[in-house]
């Protein structure tokens, strides 16, 4: 191809320059104003019986000098903005991990602002949104979560992309791309091709003129096809 490709390895956030306006983003709005009591009642509430249990089970390994409550509550108070990551800190799975709830509405109930990262690209910002519903965080929006699938496509259009793009990822990243308005192949409609290996395989496998970007995240259903598309992309 003729115009220049650009290779996105969808393996985290991409886009430091989309936190600045993060600050004062009204989605992000804190639920209420702080002080040291409800620091400190909030802390008690945060840490229940389910925290208390895990404290005991984790006893052996505390460290020497644990925080005090003083030390919490100060540093509550020198941070404004929370980000969290997703797989095994706020779920595993399809579970919500136990005392997050708690913990979560007791910062908000601090004043703070709470954002949610990953880079587990199998799904699109609407979709994350939609689990935390249905997990019974329903106060957390698109606006609150930053995933690789949409950095991704974020990227691209702050770069003025035009092409399209081809993608060895899953409905995550074809979400965000369409969101973007973004034109794309590939992906999971990719997952049953086949390359004859035996002839080399290279012949067989034309590829789009038009596509100017490939975008790689987690796939499950990756193929040797994927992978000569991507690579023709690359070199042609």
């Amino acid at each position: 191809l003729r115009p220049a490709l650009a290779v996105l390895l969808v393996v985290g956030l991409l886009l430091a320059w989309s936190w600045a306006p993060l600050r004062s983003s009204p989605e992000l709005a804190p639920a209420a104003s702080s002080t040291k009591p409800a620091i400190a009642s909030d802390l008690a509430l945060a840490g229940g019986p389910g925290a208390r249990r895990a404290g005991r089970r984790r006893r052996k390994t505390a460290p020497q000098h644990p925080i005090t409550i003083a030390e919490s509550v100060a540093l509550l108070e020198s941070v404004d903005l929370f980000v969290f990551d997703c797989d095994g800190v706020i779920w595993r799975g399809d579970t919500l991990i136990e005392g997050i709830k708690e913990t979560l509405e007791a910062l908000r109930r601090l004043g703070k602002r709470l954002v949610f990262v990953t880079n587990n690209s199998t799904r699109s910002r609407k979709q994350y949104a939609e689990k935390f519903r249905k997990l019974g965080l329903e106060w957390v929006t698109e606006e609150n979560i930053f995933a690789s699938s949409f950095a991704a496509a974020a990227y691209l259009k702050a770069k003025g992309f035009d092409k399209k793009a081809y993608v060895i990822g899953e409905d995550g990243i074809l979400g965000e791309l369409e969101a973007a308005g973004i034109r794309h192949l590939g992906g999971p409609a990719d997952a049953a091709r086949k390359v004859d290996l035996a002839s080399g395989g290279n012949t067989s496998v034309q590829v789009d003129p038009d596509v100017g970007a490939v975008i790689v995240g987690f796939d499950r259903h990756f193929n040797y096809y994927k992978l000569q598309y991507a690579t023709k992309c690359l070199r042609e």
